[in-house]
């Protein structure tokens, strides 16, 4: 399964030969943080560059559907992230599939090393948001592209008119079982803790759709028959019977972690869950480094925050390196 299917934003492209390795600053993430980054970097007059490891869009581009954005009631999370894409380039080259392996300081500034060689700049901005956390369970790794999945939006609409489950029963797993109600047989959410875990106004809409919420359950096991999955194993909590649920696709939505490994020897400071520490004005600990969006520690994690962290961590920066000159 294409994580990324149906997301190619047809951004402007540089052959390997022409690249440009030296810029102001380096921006790592191409998500909503690291857009609104390059924007404001780039108008207040500093040379950028995106770097992502995977294609532009970031968790955005995944969501079955955004409502809390300001200026649109409704939209496509891919639409939005496409817009934000296009936008962006206008202002910055964004470079997909170039995975960051370190930062280190450099003379002047910083090195980069990543899959594609080594960048250069004097300022570093890090918006690489999150990335989903897997389970642990048995068949989980065995069967992913095979039934287990991450992202509805990706792969929802191969299980139409199969049975799904989504592990998970917070506003992201939530916003997937309502989505994928629309085309599939039985969209089945299962919960660990005793109660519902996503806003009211998906309770309601759980409810109105009659989408099975199953509380207090610990899933134990992926079952499949060595070529894709077939069901899902949970522990009711309670009485610590032992369950079956017949599925052909399981969406696995239990939280999210910080992209934030790559950092190991940067000396950038991380809180305990591994995060990246900023102040006020989204500096971190290294002075030139920067950080914006969901990777940071005590975000909000949403678009809108993120689109204001990356406007700020640019501008922190641009009235920093004017204070340097005075």
């Amino acid at each position: 399964m294409n994580l990324y299917r149906g997301m190619e934003f047809n951004l402007r492209s540089v052959s390997t030969e022409a690249k440009e390795r030296d810029f102001d600053v380096i921006i790592i993430g191409a998500g909503a943080a690291g857009f609104s980054a390059a924007v404001y970097a780039s108008r207040s007059g500093l040379s950028a560059v995106i770097l992502d490891k995977n294609v532009a869009g970031g968790l955005t581009a995944e969501a079955p559907l955004v409502e809390n954005y300001l200026g649109f009631k409704s939209i496509v999370g891919s639409d939005l992230a496409k817009n934000f894409a296009e936008h962006a380039s206008e202002y910055a080259s964004i470079r997909e599939g170039v995975e960051v392996k370190s930062v280190k300081k450099g003379d002047g500034g910083f090195i980069v090393d990543t899959s594609d060689g080594e960048y250069h700049s004097k300022y570093i901005i890090i918006t690489t948001g999150t990335t989903h956390k897997h389970l642990g369970v048995k068949g989980e790794a065995e069967y992913f592209g095979k039934g287990v999945s991450y992202c509805s939006t990706c792969d929802g609409y191969l299980f139409k008119n199969k049975n799904v489950v989504t592990i998970g029963g917070g506003n992201s797993g939530a916003i997937a079982a309502i989505s994928m109600s629309e085309y599939v047989k039985n969209a089945t959410i299962v919960e660990y803790m005793p109660r519902y875990m996503c806003e009211n106004a998906y309770i309601e809409e759980i409810k109105k759709r009659k989408i099975p919420y199953i509380m207090n359950a610990q899933v134990t096991e992926i079952v499949g028959d060595g070529k894709k999955v077939t069901g899902v194993k949970y522990k009711d909590r309670s009485s610590g019977e032992e369950k079956t649920l017949p599925a052909d696709g399981v969406f696995v939505y239990v939280g999210l972690i910080p992209q934030t490994s790559f950092l190991k020897d940067s000396g950038v400071k991380l809180d305990e869950r591994g995060y990246i520490i900023v102040d006020g004005r989204q500096r971190t600990n290294v002075p030139g480094i920067y950080a914006a969006g969901d990777v940071t520690s005590g975000s909000f994690a949403q678009i809108a925050s993120a689109v204001g962290d990356g406007c700020k961590a640019a501008l922190s920066l641009y009235s920093d390196t004017i204070s340097s000159k005075k």
